[in-house]
């Protein structure tokens, strides 16, 4: 047989080009591979994902050009440089929009505040503003907060602790926080948080829709494209979950209807009820435009679309927080002794060593507990990335360029790793680092410190969301010790939202009888 030479040299010339690429990248961060580029690297390090992430732009000083496989756009520009935060998310923040493909891929969310730009976006931040700072609804969800304590998570607790067993406190966290979260958006308490551990489709569907969209992030559009078109894998699942937070929500917007038109949902404002988010916004729509089919279908989407937003972030981002929180003081002792001697200092004399519920607005005085939850915030971000898309090419301040066809990934995870930002100790639990030589805390530029966004997208429920959870914090510290189960192993999960994976396994005592 004769082989044609043309074709022996185009072996060669193959044979060369892959010897010569291995050993120009032998020590490359991640190996770019001709078709492929870094997406095998990536695709290998999903389960560590973070770390890996924080690794590579430690290495990379800060920022790191992720390429894609040749020809589908999946070049991603990672940074956790300040001023090219800052650059993005304030100074010119109008070329870095979410984005159609951030849309597409966080499809579930539909038009909510989380998943829209420009004018829908600005109009949502208005309204949801308005509603979240208003005196009433704060002062329903200090009330709500203080009652869920009283009558869901104190009950619990003592449970376990009579019973001796080990109780998963993330999952205790997760339903907690889908009780209020339902209160405050809704109006209606779904009773997960009880003894009895019973199953919360809804709040299942949620975790399973954000590990698909984490999926999305690193597989080409083009797989799960078509996955969601044949239905099958990862989007089969998405799409079950999507039809169950639709029927749920679906369900609870009508409810809320028929309450309003029976009166049923109108109560005295000194009552649970009645200053919830979706009584709000139904009756001020219904107010300002007639209920023809037409309108009523449009209007139903928007509610839809608003719930599913602020469930997430008010299950997701707090149970996340208090997750993490608790772990990091119950391995860090004389963080958890100095949270208990602050709160003895903050309450009356005759009540030290007695059984006590926070409530909101006294745990203001707890700077040091305040400080705690900063340095939680700063290690386990619970919104671990997110990414932008600039409308047309630009440079950043570090130099980079990037184009309409490259999407840029800040990770927050990654950030609080950082020694260029955080100094020599950044790896350490040290909550001091937030607190001034007056012992007042010590404000962090946005760009800096991430977890409640930056610039005009910069978080509007942040005072809010401290509020609660260190009314919880102080009830915890103050009442329970915490031991972990023996054999638990901590390790982040793989998800947009950065839970613990096995949960937190611990066993529960009351320091109080």
């Amino acid at each position: 047989m004769v082989i044609p030479f043309g074709f022996l040299e185009v072996i060669l010339a193959t044979l060369c080009y892959f010897c010569f690429s291995f050993f120009r990248q032998r020590h490359a961060i991640l190996y770019d591979w001709p078709f492929l580029g870094m997406l095998p690297a990536l695709l290998g390090g999903t389960g560590i994902i973070h770390q890996r992430c924080a690794d590579i732009l430690r290495e990379s000083q800060g920022t790191f050009l992720f390429k894609g496989p040749w020809f589908i756009h999946m070049d991603m520009l990672a940074t956790v440089d300040p001023t090219n935060v800052h650059y993005i998310m304030s100074s010119n923040f109008l070329n870095f929009p979410k984005g159609n493909e951030f849309r597409e891929i966080f499809e579930v969310l539909g038009d909510g505040i989380f998943n829209s730009d420009n004018e829908l976006w600005r109009s949502h931040r208005k309204v949801t503003n308005a509603l979240i700072n208003n005196q009433k609804f704060l002062g329903f969800l200090a009330r709500m907060n203080t009652q869920k304590l009283i009558d869901g998570l104190t009950p619990v607790l003592n449970y376990v602790a009579v019973k001796a067993i080990a109780v998963d406190m993330q999952d205790v966290f997760q339903r907690y926080t889908f009780d209020t979260s339902c209160l405050f958006v809704t109006g209606y308490d779904p009773g997960c948080l009880s003894i009895d551990f019973k199953d919360v489709p809804f709040s299942r569907a949620m975790d399973e829709v954000e590990e698909v969209i984490f999926s999305r992030h690193v597989i080409p559009n083009s797989v799960w494209k078509l996955q969601r078109w044949l239905g099958i894998g990862n989007e089969k699942k998405l799409k079950k979950a999507w039809e169950t937070l639709d029927d749920v929500i679906g369900s609870l917007i009508l409810r809320k209807r028929n309450d309003l038109s029976t009166n049923a949902g109108v109560v005295s404002q000194d009552d649970l009820k009645g200053v919830d988010i979706l009584t709000s916004l139904i009756t001020e729509s219904d107010h300002h435009q007639s209920l023809d089919d037409g309108k009523q279908q449009v209007n139903n989407k928007f509610l839809r679309d608003t719930i599913l937003n602020l469930m997430i972030a008010g299950r997701d981002t707090t149970s996340s927080s208090l997750t993490w929180f608790l772990w990091l003081v119950m391995t860090n002792p004389h963080v958890e002794k100095r949270i208990r001697d602050e709160i003895n200092e903050l309450i009356p004399e005759s009540e030290v060593g007695k059984w006590r519920i926070f409530q909101a607005e006294e745990t203001n005085k707890l700077v040091y507990l305040h400080a705690v939850f900063c340095e939680a915030l700063r290690l386990y971000p619970p919104v671990p990335f997110q990414h932008k898309a600039p409308v047309k090419s630009d440079v950043l301040p570090s130099g980079h360029r990037v184009d309409s066809k490259m999407k840029i990934l800040f990770s927050l995870y990654a950030m609080g790793r950082m020694e260029s930002i955080w100094g020599e100790d950044c790896m350490e639990f040290k909550p001091e680092r937030w607190l001034t030589d007056k012992l007042t805390i010590r404000h962090e530029p946005s760009y800096k410190f991430l977890s409640f966004n930056a610039g005009p997208r910069t978080c509007i429920g942040k005072q809010v969301a401290f509020t609660q959870i260190k009314a919880i914090g102080a009830t915890l510290f103050h009442n329970y010790s915490f031991e972990m189960a023996k054999g638990h192993i901590v390790a982040p999960n793989v998800s947009i939202i950065l839970y613990m994976k096995h949960g937190l396994k611990v066993r529960v005592a009351r320091r109080w009888l």
